[in-house]
């Protein structure tokens, strides 16, 4: 190959000599004069390999193509092979869908190249913004870690989980009974109930709250307690009013009937149970 030729492409070089030499001709006579499809021999003149189907008719196209325009055949098919990345002594076949892989990937990089100079120039131009920029976020970082880690807590000493602080509901603990508890009812009452009932004679109790609405109502043994929810507004009504105890913040309030007699209508506020008369 002439040494004017070896930094021109195979392409440039078909074209050259099939549009320079001596016998100008057309690319469609050349076409119809090898069998070979006119779209062919213009993808190899433009180098677009991916046009031709399989790898062997580019280099064999390319063959017949440099015969018919006086070239040397062997330097024509390397220097495809050449262009194609193909080593010259490996014949392996590089498939179209090679090519179009091979095109893309230098696109992706061409752009990725692009992207990466805009953005240099970018920083270049406006480079103080940047560095102001860079000097607030250091300051504020420096700010957060002085006067955030002003508790005086050790490096390493683990950061208890601050919980909020819940007031605990008064525990009122229960009076010292006449007589011995059978059994309780209104447990869930039970820690916080100001007004106990106990029958220390079997007898009806039922407890009505501000609404008229019974919450309950049973024959009470001798022994049994029943816890009256907190709140004003709760009525009683006993079926042998002497018989049962009403305890207020432990302390035992008078009786609200006499023994063997019904009452009803009985308030069961605090107050109002300690102030009744003996």
């Amino acid at each position: 190959m002439n040494d004017e030729n070896t930094n021109l492409t195979v392409g440039e070089i078909l074209r050259n000599a099939r549009t320079m030499g001596r016998r100008k001709r057309e690319i469609g006579t050349i076409a119809k004069q090898l069998c070979i499809g006119e779209e062919f021999l213009e993808a190899l003149e433009n180098g677009d390999y991916k046009k031709i189907p399989e790898i062997v008719y580019v280099l064999g196209f390319a063959r017949n193509y440099a015969m018919e325009l006086g070239l040397d055949p062997d330097e024509i098919v390397n220097k495809v092979k050449d262009e194609l990345g193909i080593e010259a002594e490996n014949d392996t076949p590089v498939t179209i869908e090679d090519l179009a892989e091979r095109d893309k990937t230098a696109e992706y990089k061409a752009k990725l190249q692009e992207i990466v100079r805009v953005s240099i120039d970018y920083v270049r131009r406006h480079w103080l913004w940047f560095a102001i920029g860079a000097g607030v976020l250091v300051l504020a970082m420096l700010i957060v870690i002085i006067f955030g880690g002003s508790n005086n807590v050790a490096p390493d000493a683990p950061v208890a989980a601050t919980a909020p602080v819940v007031a605990a509901a008064p525990v009122v603990e229960e009076p010292v009974y006449n007589i011995p508890v059978r059994e309780r009812f209104g447990k869930e009452n039970m820690a916080k109930s100001h007004v106990i009932i106990q029958a220390v004679e079997d007898s009806y109790v039922g407890v009505e709250d501000a609404k008229g609405k019974v919450i309950f109502g049973r024959s009470l043994v001798a022994g049994d307690v029943f816890y009256v929810p907190n709140g004003n507004g709760y009525k009683a009504k006993f079926g042998n009013a002497g018989g049962v105890d009403i305890w207020v913040d432990g302390e035992l309030a008078p009786k609200v009937g006499a023994n063997k007699t019904s009452k009803k209508d009985v308030s069961l506020n605090p107050d109002s149970l300690m102030k009744k008369s003996k």
